[in-house]
């Protein structure tokens, strides 16, 4: 299977660098990419192809990966367009719909679109997928094969719930980050150095995502495990309560949602 990647930035150097561990050989990837130091680093740590554009003979690959910001993915698939010659589209470019990027190239309508999340860069990541119409069940087949190289992957049945899927686990990692960062800054001010407090916070949310992970009981059935009556971690969560933080970050995760819909009807204007 060859692929061209159109961008080479952090997600598709993820993707790139899972693909060959996989056991995809570096001559079956292309990379356009317009930065002059990214194409030096593909090459320098994989060992594949990179150029500044497109070919003008057309597109000598089997699959088509689209990796760039989302304001540039329009030019690109305009460029795209006149080369495609029917291949297999997987766009991993943030709020675009397959119905704006299928116009843009043309009618195109072999499209599959995923929406990744950051851990990808350590192949832990967890991908929504959504399949186009027209796209085939052997090309839901290699969009798996593609995506499961970086992490686990979720089907979705509507194109509407990739709005969830960029709100919960795309944007999710940060919201891991913002909490990882007030139970560090706690430990600090109760006497920690800054080294220990990373270390103490950072382990406690591994440690507790593999439990969750390896367990089939509801979050809510593990925290109350630790939760003794009258307890330490009782007067935590009274007070977390009090506020209506998970109330707060559902809240919080709704407008992000509502943020990737707005994006897209954006976008997808022109």
């Amino acid at each position: 299977m060859r692929i061209l990647f159109v961008g080479g930035g952090n997600m598709g150097s993820a993707l790139i660098g899972g693909l060959l561990k996989q056991g995809l050989a570096a001559g079956d990837i292309l990379v356009v990419e317009v930065s002059e130091d990214a194409r030096l680093r593909l090459r320098e740590t994989f060992g594949v192809a990179s150029q500044a554009e497109l070919d003008e003979t057309g597109v000598v690959a089997d699959v088509v990966l689209l990796a760039v910001k989302p304001q540039h993915l329009r030019d690109a698939a305009q460029r795209l367009r006149p080369r495609l010659r029917g291949r297999l589209v997987v766009s991993i470019v943030a709020g675009i719909r397959t119905a704006d990027l299928s116009r843009w190239l043309g009618g195109h309508g072999r499209i599959v679109r995923a929406m990744p999340n950051t851990p990808a860069l350590l192949r832990a990541g967890i991908t929504g997928l959504y399949a186009a119409l027209d796209a085939t069940q052997a090309d839901r087949k290699i969009a798996e094969h593609i995506l499961g190289a970086v992490g686990t992957i979720m089907w979705l049945d509507s194109e509407d719930r990739m709005d969830g899927v960029t709100a919960v686990s795309g944007s999710g990692p940060a919201y891991v980050f913002y909490f990882i960062e007030a139970l560090q800054q706690a430990a600090q001010e109760l006497g920690f150095s800054e080294e220990q407090a990373r270390r103490l916070a950072v382990e406690t949310f591994v440690g507790a995502a593999k439990l969750a992970a390896g367990n089939p009981e509801p979050p809510a059935t593990l925290r109350a495990r630790v939760t003794s009556k009258g307890g330490t971690t009782e007067r935590a969560l009274e007070i977390m309560e009090s506020f209506e933080l998970k109330g707060r970050v559902v809240e919080a995760v709704r407008a992000a949602a509502k943020r990737s819909g707005e994006l897209g009807d954006e976008f997808g204007k022109t």
